[in-house]
């Protein structure tokens, strides 16, 4: 292994959700491992031509940029990720980074930007119709990128899906 390869990091695109939960523990059990960084990556979805402000729940008829709460939203993940997972030293000493646009087309930049050694992302697992129609972000990634992409499944979330 080289010296670039030690201190590149791992990207983990995050969206919240329980499968990204899974994917950033998988990604910081192997970036300890390795004694490589870990960056943890939300794509705000470029919104186009409309405007770009969120209501926020709770807090009558306010607006807020839809960068603003998804850096809230990032954070608050970041530091839940950390609190649930302190085993996991990786994840102590990992870095956030917010970027607006394409989610495919960002995480793919973002690797490049960073030198990153691998992406690790979670796939919520879609088959027939439903996939086709909407496509995969996670299989877009895997097709375009120019480093490696490890594809994490929440176990727990399809044996629930399996059993209904």
């Amino acid at each position: 292994m080289t010296a670039k390869e030690k201190n590149s990091p791992i990207l983990v695109p995050v969206d919240f959700s329980s499968h990204s939960e899974t994917a950033l523990v998988n990604a910081a059990e192997l970036a300890g491992k390795l004694g490589t960084g870990l960056i943890i990556l939300h794509v705000v979805h470029d919104p186009g031509e409309a405007p770009g402000y969120y209501s926020v729940k709770g807090r009558g008829k306010q607006l807020r940029r839809m960068e603003d709460v998804a850096a809230e939203m990032l954070d608050d993940f970041f530091r839940k990720m950390q609190k649930k997972h302190p085993g996991l030293s990786a994840l102590k000493d990992a870095t956030t980074m917010l970027v607006v646009g394409l989610p495919v087309n960002r995480i793919l930049e973002s690797a490049e930007k960073i030198g990153a050694r691998m992406i690790v992302m979670a796939s919520q697992g879609r088959t027939g119709l439903a996939h086709v129609l909407l496509g995969s972000k996670s299989e877009h990634v895997v097709r375009l990128s120019s480093v490696p992409v490890m594809i994490v499944k929440d176990v727990k979330k399809q044996a629930s899906v399996q059993q209904k």
